[in-house]
């Protein structure tokens, strides 16, 4: 079986090399770190991962929430937000994007995982529909 390759979208260098380190240890695959809204799209495209943790709030032009906007219009990957913002604001907008998740910093691993995997699932089960319908 092949591993689950996930792309983390985080600008704080050091919080990106705990959550890629997590996902390691869970098992899974992280081709590319992202800092940048921008970054978050091209390596979307260079790497084709299967889920997307995305940071709300990035260095650049665009923050996670346009990023991953930007993401489901181009490509069928499910985004988890991986953020310490839980405001109205910031909530009502990233839910328009569709999210398959929204995990709060600071998170365990069981959550993490959990979250990864319901994403995976509801992803597959909606391709699977999608087909169906054609």
């Amino acid at each position: 079986m092949t591993k689950i390759k996930v792309l983390v979208v985080e600008d704080e260098n050091i919080v990106a090399l705990e959550i890629k380190s997590r996902l390691k240890k869970l098992g899974y695959l992280v081709p590319s770190v992202a800092s940048t809204g921008e970054e978050a799209i091209s390596k979307a495209e260079a790497f084709s991962p299967d889920l997307i943790l995305m940071d709300i709030m990035l260095k650049g032009d665009i923050d996670g929430i346009e990023a991953a906007r930007q993401i489901r219009e181009r490509m069928d990957i499910p985004v988890i937000y991986l953020t310490a913002y839980a405001d109205d604001e910031t909530l009502q907008r990233a839910k328009l994007t569709t999210p398959y998740g929204y995990i709060l910093k600071p998170f365990e691993e069981d959550d993490l995982r959990t979250n990864i995997e319901i994403a995976l699932y509801n992803h597959q089960l909606l391709r699977k529909q999608k087909r169906e319908d054609l």
